[in-house]
């Protein structure tokens, strides 16, 4: 077991800003991505996007944008991704429900854009977030939680390397419904293998000239030592 007999509480996370190969992350600014987060997001069509989230419905970006400024308010950290071969924003996710006394936080409210869903983008965004929270903030346990009923939040938190731990039953009452809520996690003696199969599966030579992976990422996690 353990020994955590010097262990300390970590800071509070903040915004940051970092460049990877594919993609971009900084911190949520109303007057630079309001619109711009809207539109990536897919404008009118939204709220299907965002259907899962426990906010919403939104006529217009500035609601968005409200819900983000209160968040960011409340110490969550609102990150913005933008491609960084057009520039362009592609989507979100914050780190939130941070715990600096056990080394604890969450990544949610994670929405890709059309652009970027399915992309190294997407990829590549989860790798530098998890990097964040394991080498910088130095946290312990990294989590992703998500409406039971988003078949594709659990499918892409497992592919990403998060652990399932089990279904929370009537965990929270959302837009007048009940949600039961799946969690997963990620923790720092995992992340030198998370680490080492991101980066192989991010290497260009992983992907053909027409941008076919080679290696799928959860073949290069098992095959890590």
């Amino acid at each position: 077991m353990r020994d955590l007999s010097t262990w300390t509480p970590r800071a509070a996370p903040r915004g940051f800003a970092v460049t990877g190969r594919y993609v971009m992350i900084e911190e949520f600014r109303r007057e630079l991505h309001a619109e711009a987060l809207w539109d990536a997001l897919g404008g009118a069509g939204i709220n299907e996007l965002i259907r899962y989230f426990p906010n919403g419905p939104y006529a217009q970006a500035g609601e968005l944008a409200d819900w983000l400024e209160g968040n960011a308010r409340n110490g969550i950290v609102v990150n913005i991704f933008r491609s960084r071969r057009s520039g362009d924003v592609v989507g979100m996710a914050s780190l939130m429900r941070a715990d600096p006394a056990n080394g604890v936080i969450e990544v949610g409210s994670v929405a890709h854009g059309p652009a970027m869903a399915r992309t190294a983008m997407a990829t590549e965004a989860h790798y530098l977030l998890a990097r964040h929270v394991f080498e910088d903030l130095d946290y312990r346990r990294y989590e992703w939680k998500c409406h039971n009923d988003n078949a594709p939040s659990k499918v892409t938190a497992a592919r990403l390397g998060f652990t399932f731990e089990g279904v929370f039953r009537q965990h929270i009452v959302s837009k007048g419904g009940n949600r039961d809520t799946a969690w997963f996690s990620m923790i720092d003696s995992e992340w030198p293998a998370r680490k080492a199969a991101f980066e192989a599966w991010l290497d260009p030579a992983n992907f053909t000239a027409e941008g076919q992976q080679l290696a799928r990422l959860e073949a290069l996690r098992e095959a890590a030592p």
